[in-house]
């Protein structure tokens, strides 16, 4: 499979993945405990969304940009986070709490295969370089780890001004 197939499936990936956190984990979270943050619906929903359209934006970039472009490492930085984010919390909250959490399923399903092979593929046919990516990589991690409360927040604060303009809301 070609590194661009790849850049477009790993964008199919996140979607999926993020539908069934959006769903599922608002009402999963609210149980309380150590893995569970409350979070809200809309608020999740929200970052889900955004996280999900910034993997299809970034595709297009890479795909047009092409190999060592800015946005290829951008992607594989991305892919490296929904990496590690298959483990932990995912699979990790699964095995310790002995329940099912939300997006573990897609996240073995598609993420682990999908974001393992652009990075093989990405660096196998020289779309990404190893230098660069051992410090692009875990800072694209840092980044979207740190966009994701802000995220959160954006998403609380617009509820209200999505109401006004009468859009049912969950």
């Amino acid at each position: 499979m070609t590194y661009p197939t790849l850049v477009w499936l790993f964008a199919v990936a996140v979607t999926l993945h993020n539908a069934e956190e959006a769903l599922l984990l608002p009402k999963w979270s609210m149980r309380g405990g150590r893995w569970r943050a409350p979070v809200g619906a809309f608020e999740f929903r929200f970052a889900a969304a955004v996280l999900a359209l910034l993997a299809y934006g970034v595709a297009y970039l890479s795909s047009i940009q092409g190999p060592q472009a800015m946005a290829a490492y951008a992607i594989a930085g991305y892919a490296l986070a929904m990496l590690l984010n298959v483990f932990f919390p995912h699979v990790l909250a699964t095995i310790a709490l002995r329940q099912y959490m939300p997006g573990t399923a897609t996240a073995l399903l598609f993420n682990l295969p999908v974001c393992s092979m652009l990075l093989y593929v990405g660096v196998q046919d020289g779309s990404i370089s190893t230098d660069k990516f051992a410090w692009f990589g875990p800072a694209s991690v840092a980044v979207i780890l740190a966009s994701i409360p802000v995220l959160f927040f954006i998403g609380r604060k617009a509820r209200p001004a999505f109401l006004r303009i009468g859009m049912p809301l969950p």
